[in-house]
């Protein structure tokens, strides 16, 4: 391996990667498969790609194509050397808005070429739901279809020319009437045109084995569409010419409620001649909530075009009346459309979990049919899975005949494997008496190739490999994959994982407390690694800013794969490799609610940074922030806030602290408060006042010494609604709620003085021990709360969420955790609930800001966004992270991705902000960020309110 890397090194200009990072991260896609690669090059230009397949050549290496890394059959991971496109083979060369044509490399994400061709009406008709991060490299390897096929086809109906460089070296320009063949193409089609005539199914989605019927020469003799759908296993991908279509100006969504996914199907068929767009199906098993839908028990997402939006509204409608349906609903508002196509497109994630919260898997995720013929082969699949007792949910593209599923095969034990295997065969069997292909959209891969002689014949099947053979003599070029494949049921990346769970601290009650089984959440989908965020959405927001995949949600996830299996990385907790891979992930927590399969990286790297720390010095970082409430709750107690402000206005000694603390040196330490909340609470009285449901506000650490006006504002904003107000009591025994301080003689006499905690710095910092001493000690002090019906109302969205989530996750095994985090509400949940004939202050102005990363993961702002609507806050509150996230944008090393993240969204929607406009800003981080970032004044909203009521 040393001699391969030097000779690569010297022969190629881009990145080369033997290192474990890199080949850990490329080691699996999105399938149920896993082959250790020997190395990554991240290849310039089409002059590396040669050099490489030369290199590889002489070395007898096999080489892999890889995109994006969402193939779903494995057919983008290998054992030799895989190009990544992603990096830098990623450019639109160019676009022709008269011939309708763009030029592209294969690293290049669907979704910039939909940006770039949207300007001049056009678009590229494939749309797989990965559209944010699949490559039209991938596409074309795969010849990816996507909900748009009914209108627009294959991929391979979009492609026109594709440059390709075959293993030995050869540049070829593939095109129609032969050209760009190999050498002993065009021979062997003419003697085998009966079979290419006879021998392949006429369907809208076969996309199983080679397309060699595409160079009949009635067909056009079409080179470039037969090596569509070839998986890197014919030739390299370094340039596509690529058609475009005009993309409707309006657009209607029709969506149809039938009582059952069988009776969808059986209606596909019926409404392609009405000219949809689109003809999807899915079931009510994939939809967390069926608001918004019709009624029904499985529904069809048909949309239709036209030039108008009545015209596309009078299409839809149509479609409506043409069809037998219990109930249904036409959308013509883009902003509708988008949030039910996003209830489709995350089924691809969803679908990994069964209602019960058991693992579902691919393997079977594609196959089509022809359409008039789905609703029965729904059936009997349905069958099938009943005697081999499985269960799964069909979605897809009914209006092609083509079905995904994920299905809750047991690929941990050698008797779940044998009926894994037992069940594809008959299934294959079932799809070929239907007149069916083996996959209709994402390819053979090892899935499936190893059945595709009871697709076409064992003679169809030497054809395919003498094909191969034409191409790639020396079968260097992704081996195993689609002729000679490798067992479907071997390669397993499910077969290095400890049986045993893991001993870990948090419970993962999703997962059965099995850390494997919760790092086994990260099916490769890529959500993750989308380059831009849309709507509220935040994930992820590291990768967003560096554009690496091991910044990645799935990349840290890949990871933490490899560390359990112990091949590659063989350090376990104490890996290196896991370790740099989490220190740029901002625990930000927005995974846990925008990935499909709800993966929580932040939880994960909580837990990772436990243990790999156990035992050892800490960085500095992690006392100096991880520990910020006991510095904090000392300053107060000694009344030394003055004094500390004014040493950290001296810059050299400022530095000094900065440095021996681990605190970037970009960053000013921010002002403790004069006076803390708590004791301004005091000095008013420190009782509840009114007659009102009692609520009890949280005294979170930031609010308590940073931010105490946000404290003093909620007070007056909740007193203003009718509520009676108290704080947590702060003696452990015989303590009063609503007191705030227990003073009577015998709680001073038999109770310990203690402050509440959400354990949030101990928690991002991976102190898990520490943060679980303090949980406790904290419901200890709110048992006198617990036993009454009082709300908790907490302030600092980060502490909400850790009492919401953190609390009882790690304190599993204590029943008030659970207990305490049901009582948390935010302002304006608390408000909304309990003085709901509230009217707020009319504060009429326009809004801005960001709605903060862990209130739109774990608490929701629905509750919000109705408040600042009733105080006439107009205006939307952008998404993204605000890059400061707690610790992380304060810790040395972290700054520029800090302030990458904040420029994102969050400061360009502050600097294009109207006059006068209000910037929002809940959480302490994000007014931080704003004000040294941007010179601005963040608001949390209850200081608006407050403000608006004088």
């Amino acid at each position: 391996m040393t001699d391969l890397e030097a000779a690569l090194r010297r022969a190629v200009r881009g990145e080369v990667g033997f290192d474990t990072t890199s080949r850990a991260l490329t080691t699996m896609d999105a399938s149920n498969y896993r082959r250790v690669p020997l190395g990554v090059v991240a290849p310039r230009d089409a002059d590396d790609v040669a050099a490489v397949l030369e290199v590889c050549r002489e070395h007898g290496v096999p080489v892999v194509a890889r995109g994006g890394g969402t193939s779903i059959a494995g057919q983008a991971t290998g054992t030799g050397v895989v190009l990544d496109f992603t990096r830098h083979m990623n450019r639109l060369v160019g676009i022709d808005p008269q011939a309708r044509t763009a030029v592209v490399q294969p690293g290049l994400v669907l979704d910039r070429l939909q940006d770039a061709a949207a300007p001049h009406g056009l678009r590229f008709g494939p749309d797989p739901s990965t559209h944010s991060r699949c490559t039209l490299g991938g596409m074309i390897g795969n010849n990816s279809c996507g909900s748009h096929s009914v209108a627009w086809g294959t991929t391979a109906d979009s492609v026109r020319e594709l440059s390709v460089l075959t293993a030995r070296g050869r540049r070829l320009r593939l095109g129609q009437e032969w050209a760009g063949a190999p050498e002993g193409l065009r021979g062997l089609v003419d003697g085998e045109l009966a079979r290419l005539r006879t021998g392949f199914p006429d369907l809208p989605r076969r996309i199983s084995g080679y397309a060699l019927d595409a160079l009949l020469p009635e067909r056009g003799a079409d080179v470039a569409r037969s090596f569509c759908g070839s998986e890197g296993t014919l030739g390299v991908l370094t340039e596509a010419v690529v058609g475009l279509v005009e993309s409707p100006r309006a657009r209607a969504l029709a969506v149809l409620g039938y009582a059952d996914e069988a009776g969808a199907a059986e209606a596909a068929a019926g409404l392609l001649p009405l000219g949809p767009l689109t003809v999807e199906g899915m079931a009510v098993d994939l939809v967390p909530s069926t608001e918004g839908l019709p009624r029904g028990g499985a529904w069809l997402f048909v949309e239709t075009g036209g030039d108008t939006e009545a015209e596309a509204r009078t299409r839809a409608e149509a479609v409506v009346r043409a069809a037998d349906v219990v109930d249904a609903l036409v959308v013509t508002d883009p902003g509708g459309q988008r949030t039910l196509w996003r209830i489709r497109e995350d089924a691809s994630g969803t679908a990994t979990r069964m209602p019960d919260g058991s693992e579902a898997w691919p393997g079977w995720e594609d196959c089509a049919v022809p359409p008039a013929r789905l609703g029965g082969y729904l059936r009997d699949f349905r069958r099938l899975l009943t005697a081999h007792e499985l269960r799964g949910t069909p979605y897809g593209h009914f209006g092609d005949g083509c079905i995904h599923v994920r299905i809750d095969f047991d690929l941990l034990s050698e008797a779940g494997v044998a009926r894994f295997r037992r069940f594809s065969q008959e299934l294959a069997d079932v799809v070929v008496a239907h007149g069916g292909s083996l996959s209709g959209e994402h390819g053979d891969g090892q899935a499936r190739a190893e059945l595709l002689p009871r697709m076409y014949g064992a003679e169809t099947v030497a054809l395919f490999e003498r094909a191969k053979a034409v191409w790639d003599p020396d079968d260097l070029l992704n081996p195993g994959m689609l002729v000679r494949p490798a067992p479907l049921d071997a390669n397993l990346r499910f077969s290095v994982l400890p049986r045993e769970p893991v001993d870990v601290e948090f419970g993962y009650p999703s997962d059965g407390g099995d850390f494997s089984a919760a790092v086994r959440r990260c099916v490769g989908v890529a959500k993750c690694r989308t380059t831009s965020v849309s709507g509220a959405g935040v994930m992820c927001p590291s990768y967003r800013a560096t554009g690496e995949e091991a910044h990645s949600t799935r990349g840290r996830a890949r990871l933490l794969h490899e560390m359990l299996a112990g091949e590659l990385v063989t350090d376990g907790w104490r890996s290196t490799e896991v370790r740099d891979a989490l220190d740029l992930c901002l625990s930000c927590k927005g995974c846990r609610s925008d990935c499909p399969v709800e993966v929580d990286m932040a939880t994960y790297k909580a837990e990772f940074l436990h243990h790999h720390y156990a035992g050892r010095r800490r960085p500095a970082a992690h006392y100096a922030m991880g520990w910020l409430p006991v510095w904090l709750r000392w300053a107060a107690r000694t009344r030394t806030a003055p004094v500390v402000n004014a040493l950290a206005s001296v810059r050299p000694l400022a530095a000094v602290a900065k440095r021996l603390g681990g605190i970037a040196r970009e960053r000013e330490v921010p002002r403790l408060a004069g006076e803390t909340f708590s004791r301004w609470w005091r000095r008013r009285g420190g009782r509840p006042a009114g007659g009102g449901d009692l609520v009890v506000l949280w005294p979170d650490t930031f609010t308590e010494h940073l931010s105490p006006s946000v404290g003093r504002a909620a007070v007056r904003v909740l007193e203003a609604a009718g509520l009676r107000v108290a704080l947590p009591p702060t003696l452990r025994g015989r303590a009063v709620v609503g007191d705030g301080t227990s003073r009577s003689a015998l709680a001073l006499l038999t109770a310990r003085r203690g402050q509440v905690c959400c354990g949030l710095t101990y928690v991002s910092t991976g102190q898990l021990d520490r943060a679980r001493a303090v949980m406790r000690r904290t419901l200890d002090l709110m048992a006198p709360v617990l036993e009454t019906s009082a709300p908790v109302v907490v302030l600092e969205p980060s502490c909400a969420a850790a009492l919401r989530t953190d609390l009882p996750e790690l304190l599993h095994d204590d029943p008030r955790a659970a207990r305490l985090a049901a009582r948390v509400l935010t302002l304006a949940e608390a408000l909304e609930r309990h003085a709901p004939d509230w009217t707020p202050p009319q504060v009429n102005l326009p809004a801005v800001g960001q709605t903060h990363c862990h209130q739109h993961a774990v608490l929701g702002d629905a509750a919000d966004r109705r408040l600042r609507e009733s105080a006439g806050l107009a205006g939307e509150l952008s998404g993204g992270c605000c890059g400061l996230a707690g610790n992380f944008g304060f810790e040395a090393g972290h700054y520029e991705v800090s302030a990458a993240c904040a420029e994102e969204q969050l400061l360009p929607a502050v600097r294009e902000a109207p006059d006068g406009a209000v910037v929002l800003a809940d959480g302490f981080s994000c007014r931080t960020q704003l004000e040294q970032l941007a010179g601005v004044r963040g608001r949390h909203l209850a200081e608006v309110l407050a403000e608006g009521l004088e």
